[in-house]
């Protein structure tokens, strides 16, 4: 952990206590437990999961620094990244985690509750659905979201749930700055504006990361997200 703990202050400016890697270490144990028997996710060395998950989960410091953060929404959480360590880094922030596969939500849920989080939850159900409810709809300082979707599906799924002058930041690899031209009508149809796309290197890999950063200027039309399946099948 002590890799992590440099490469958080080196690349995020922040750094870790104690109490913060200790949480952090049961967390990769208790990763490496269920992916044993649920296979949740491809990364399994330590010091891979450590970087791949944990630090890059704390990339969204870099674009959250000096605007409100109280409440996140994390769509498409998988097994709790970013959403688990930003929760960690933030213990004041309210964060909704989301996922449309039982087990993993399952084990957000043991996480939570394993590591005696407080002010988080983990939901299992689909965006479309869920940005429907009028205690998710536009309730968001940021929503967040890793590798979900191309731009303009992911925008759908994800700008209903940020409020008015909120944001969404949307977690890309190397193809990050395409889809961001590509998606700009749709950006703009839901209500969204290109604010930043930062470039990101983590150590040890090749592949530079990208964080695009939408501003939610205008409310998002009633209309959107669309039914269950068709911002993935025929996005705006």
């Amino acid at each position: 952990m002590e890799n992590l703990k440099q490469d958080t202050k080196d690349l995020i400016g922040i750094t870790l206590t104690s109490f913060q890697l200790s949480l952090l270490e049961e967390y990769e144990c208790e990763l490496d437990k269920w992916n044993e028997r649920f296979s949740l996710t491809a990364i399994h060395e330590p010091e891979k999961v450590r970087v791949k998950h944990f630090l890059d989960s704390f990339s969204p410091m870099l674009v959250m620094k000096n605007t409100p953060v109280k409440k996140i929404i994390d769509i498409g959480t998988g097994a709790g990244f970013p959403g688990i360590p930003l929760k960690i880094l933030l213990p004041d922030a309210e964060v909704v985690l989301v996922d449309s596969v039982n087990k993993k939500t399952d084990f957000c849920q043991h996480i939570i509750g394993h590591l005696k989080l407080q002010g988080i939850s983990a939901i299992h159900d689909r965006v479309e659905n869920l940005a429907r409810e009028v205690k998710f709809r536009e309730q968001f300082d940021w929503a967040v979201a890793r590798a979900v979707a191309q731009l303009a599906t992911l925008s759908e799924y994800m700008l209903p749930f940020v409020k008015v002058g909120g944001r969404m930041l949307a977690m890309k690899g190397e193809q990050g700055p395409f889809e961001t031209q590509k998606a700009d009508p749709a950006i703009s149809l839901l209500g969204g504006e290109l604010q930043q796309v930062k470039r990101l290197t983590l150590p040890g890999v090749t592949e530079d990361r990208f964080l695009i950063t939408i501003e939610k200027i205008a409310a998002t039309p009633e209309k959107y997200p669309r039914r269950v399946g068709v911002p993935s099948k025929k996005p705006l």
